[in-house]
């Protein structure tokens, strides 16, 4: 092979990994985008508990468990190689569900503080801080990585379950009250983007759980459109509780807790569902 020819395989080789990095890049750069208006979804929620100086009627959990996320994935993140995108929104979100959980404090009931302080205790203290000495000590620096992504794709996996619930009762009531469309689409979209970003960056800890992600929010959306329009049927269960003395949570009220506040903040299809209300 002469050098004309070599140089020639040079450049095309070098294009289609400019090609690529830009891939990644412009996926990782809207999955930023995404996120971002997803974490600012709480806003007025936090405005109307400002407004009313009280923050009765609304969980802390969803916040306590995406700071746990947030802290976990940003950890990875240092670890790993050229995951500044991942850092960027991360950050972001740890910083926003940081105001959140502050501000839910300013206005909470002495036994929601209780709480809220044994949730934060146990996920972002122990577990974390757990994570952090194992991984830390036990570990190398690329073995780390790979335990650490075991570790967040778990959880990750595992608060993807927590939509399961009210698939569950939106087929047992037939209501989406606490699945609007909207939050399923943009959640669905996040998932795409993030998924296309693992899987062009090889990482497989981003992209399995967005796999699943991408399918619930397909069945979030198609549920919407089945049940959209019929009547509500009333469902009496026994009331659910949270176990604090033993740090249980209860899945099915996470997962409602996680819908009711997120979908405050995001525009949400009229009944007829030709128009978008605010």
């Amino acid at each position: 092979m002469n050098d004309t020819s070599r140089r020639g395989y040079l450049e095309i080789g070098g294009g289609e990994m400019a090609l690529h990095l830009t891939w990644v890049f412009g996926f990782g750069l809207l999955g930023n985008i995404i996120s971002c208006l997803v974490c600012l979804a709480p806003l007025p929620t936090f405005y109307r508990i400002c407004k009313k100086k009280t923050s009765h009627g609304f969980h802390s959990i969803p916040y306590v468990i995406a700071l746990f996320s947030a802290m976990l994935w940003l950890f990875y993140a240092l670890f790993k190689e050229d995951a500044l995108l991942l850092i960027t929104i991360n950050s972001f979100t740890f910083f926003m569900e940081i105001g959140y959980i502050s501000m839910y404090l300013l206005y909470a009931t002495k036994k929601d503080k209780i709480l809220t302080f044994k949730l934060l205790l146990l996920f972002n203290v122990l577990g974390f801080g757990l994570i952090c000495v194992l991984t830390r000590f036990l570990t190398q620096r690329q073995k780390r990585v790979q335990v650490l992504g075991w570790i967040c794709m778990t959880f990750s996996l595992c608060v993807f379950v927590a939509p399961l619930f009210i698939v569950r009762k939106v087929i047992k009531t037939k209501s989406v009250e606490f699945m609007p469309f909207s939050l399923s689409f943009f959640l669905t979209l996040s998932a795409v983007m993030w998924f296309f970003y693992g899987f062009l960056k090889k990482d497989q800890f981003v992209a399995v759980p967005n796999i699943l992600g991408l399918l619930f929010g397909i069945l979030q959306m198609v549920l919407y459109m089945i049940y959209r329009n019929s009547k509500k049927v009333v469902v009496v269960e026994p009331k659910l509780q949270l176990d604090t003395s033993e740090h249980v949570v209860d899945l099915e009220k996470l997962g409602a807790a996680i819908c009711s506040e997120i979908a405050i903040g995001i525009p949400k299809l009229n009944d007829g569902g030709d128009g978008i209300n605010y």
